[in-house]
């Protein structure tokens, strides 16, 4: 499923990661960026520890858990 934008890097696959939203289809959910954003005060050394993400990243994930706090995701479903 693709996500409409601002959330352009926010994937949802059912048979990854329990169909949990990932960042750019890595089995990286969304929530365990947030863990990993809570973890580590410095965002050099996020990126070092975690070179897959990139900071857009990280700001999409914060905006993603707001915007879902507030339901306001819609989702397309290309499949269908």
């Amino acid at each position: 499923m693709t996500l409409k934008p601002p959330f352009d890097r926010i994937t949802i696959e059912p048979d990854k990661m329990g169909g949990q939203p990932c960042i750019r289809g890595l089995r990286l959910t969304v929530r365990r960026v947030l863990e990993i954003l809570r973890v580590f005060p410095d965002r050099r050394e996020l990126l070092a520890d975690y070179p897959d993400l990139e900071e857009a990243d990280l700001q999409q994930a914060l905006s993603f858990a707001s915007a879902q706090l507030d339901d306001r995701i819609e989702i397309l479903d290309y499949a269908s």
